[in-house]
């Protein structure tokens, strides 16, 4: 077991630990949301959703009803599964038909037209509104009136704005182009809120209000569907009404590779779970946690492992429905991959042109309860407030996850009528014996597989209690092949990656994604939260 001295970083938190409940978030109100549906009479997945809803008012930098909601989860009965409510391309929407619609507006040569990061033609289908229905109905306690209700009420009455969040707030002043969006986002309809400063999203509670008393049906056949399809057309995207009310929930069988003693879950494609698994794979064929803990030679097989798996599952994760993709955490797979890798860095390809999804950002939080259920629960936009459409009077900003096609044909991610885009969002469950759960995720892009392998590896091999591996110094490779590192990462490591030619740039703490983590351990509830945000664990 590792020495739990406090270390170098200055968070001085530590491990919570519960017997009734525990929620991890990336924003405190959103824990308490959490909490209080458990003490209700809610369970885990009630309580999911209530932290989900509320982070769409109290963080909704990087959440909302008009993005993707996707779940991994450990059941009380002893069932591992999983939910995807992300939503496709539009029916309409061919490669042909964007790029001459995105050349014409702006007045280019069809050939030199690339997918864009935001805009009409990066609005996919939302799969939130239904994502949460499904999470109550299908293995809730509760209604989804009661679980959206303190969320309706940050809304309404109002709440003071944390700081990370103040901070990603300030991109809405450039993001939003009409009034609509901004009179419901900004301040005066010219400012994002400063840190404290109390705000009410009074246009979102109402939306949420209408779920809560209507259901889901009020955004893929009702007036916000209308609202929702008018924005993107008026905007001259291809979205219908058709294609919002033929969406469905997917419960996908999760995907698993054995890591030492424990069993790591992860989402199937069309997400990126596959690229963490894999790297896994080829750590331990590698042997890396021989190597001593923190030092330069560890890393340095960690990140090889990394560069080959980003490799692999940028060339090949993709809609299933479109095309098949290989067992990329086989241990054939594996052992092939290891073989390739050195004492020295080695120049691999790591995305493929047009991802747009290096630097996205998203929410995550984890939940467990006293029944013995654990949820790892992502709801995301994609890219901050997303693709810069709010739909109409609703207060739904629409994500930009389309933004992950790409307009070639050879692309494997190629845009192709109603589906689902590559999807870097991947909720994560470990397994550390019959009575060891836990639900865990690391937010952020690219560094999501990353935070996936970087932590595992600290709880697994290192032996370090949750928090001490949420607080740890991260990594980070990056597309342009630098391996990016904090600052706070010790001198004799940076020195000895690149002397293994690694090259290196130091970035702040806020690249290095948003950890989560809640742990059932025989009944024992613990928790962590990422120190690089403004969250907590709530207990009770």
């Amino acid at each position: 077991m590792e020495n739990h001295a406090v270390d170098a970083f200055g968070s001085r938190r530590s491990t919570v630990y519960a017997p009734n409940g525990a929620v991890a978030t990336s924003q405190p109100l959103a824990a308490q949301a959490g909490v209080r549906t458990l003490r209700d009479g809610g369970n885990a997945f009630d309580a999911a959703v209530a932290t989900a809803a509320a982070l769409n008012v109290t963080e909704p930098t990087s959440t909302g009803l008009g993005g993707d909601a996707f779940m991994l989860y450990h059941s009380a009965d002893g069932e591992v599964g999983a939910m995807r409510a992300c939503g496709g391309a539009p029916s309409a929407a061919t490669r042909e038909r964007v790029r001459e619609a995105i050349a014409d507006d702006r007045g280019l040569s069809r050939e030199s037209v690339s997918m864009p990061m935001r805009g009409p033609h990066t609005v996919t289908v939302p799969g939130t509104a239904r994502g949460w229905e499904a999470t109550v109905e299908e293995f809730g306690r509760l209604s989804l009136a009661d679980v959206l209700e303190p969320a309706i009420e940050y809304a309404t009455e109002g709440y003071p704005v944390t700081e990370v969040v103040a901070d990603a707030w300030t991109q809405a002043e450039t993001l939003f182009e009409t009034d609509h969006a901004r009179s419901a986002y900004l301040l005066g309809g010219d400012r994002a809120p400063a840190p404290g400063e109390t705000v009410h999203l009074q246009r979102l509670g109402e939306s949420l209000e209408a779920v809560a008393e209507e259901g889901a049906d009020v955004v893929y056949e009702g007036y916000i569907a209308d609202a929702i399809v008018e924005e993107v057309q008026r905007a001259g995207g291809l979205l219908t009404a058709e294609d919002l009310a033929g969406f469905e929930v997917e419960y996908p069988e999760p995907i698993s590779v054995e890591y030492g003693d424990a069993t790591v879950y992860e989402l199937p494609p069309n997400n990126q779970g596959l690229i963490a698994l894999e790297a896994l794979a080829v750590a331990e064929e590698l042997d890396a946690s021989s190597y001593a803990h923190g030092s330069a030679a560890r890393m340095h097989y960690l990140v090889e492992a990394m560069k080959r798996a980003f490799h692999d599952g940028h060339r090949y994760i993709t809609d299933p429905a479109f095309e098949s993709v290989p067992p990329l955490s086989s241990r054939a797979w594996a052992k092939k991959r290891a073989a390739t890798v050195g004492e020295t860095a080695a120049e691999v390809s790591f995305g493929v042109p047009d991802s747009n999804a290096e630097d996205a950002d998203t929410v995550l939080l984890c939940v467990g309860d006293d029944a013995g259920n654990v949820v790892s629960y992502i709801n995301s936009r994609f890219a901050g407030f997303g693709s810069g459409l709010v739909a109409g009077e609703t207060g739904i900003a629409l994500q930009n996850r389309g933004a992950s096609f790409s307009l070639e044909r050879a692309h494997p991610n190629r845009l192709e009528p109603e589906k689902r885009p590559f999807h870097t969002l991947i909720p994560g469950v470990l397994e550390r014996g019959e009575a060891d759960w836990s639900a865990f995720g690391v937010m952020g892009g690219y560094m999501q597989p990353q935070g996936h392998l970087q932590t595992l590896v600290r709880l697994l091999d290192d032996g370090a209690a949750l928090q001490r591996a949420l607080d740890a110094p991260r990594w980070r490779y990056r597309e342009s092949g630098r391996l990016a590192v904090e600052a706070r990462l010790d001198t004799t490591v940076k020195h000895g990656l690149l002397r293994r030619g690694h090259d290196l740039e130091v970035l702040s703490p806020g690249a290095f994604g948003g950890a989560q983590i809640v742990r059932n351990d025989d009944g024992t509830l613990s928790g962590a939260t990422e120190p690089r945000k403004d969250g907590t664990v709530a207990t009770f």
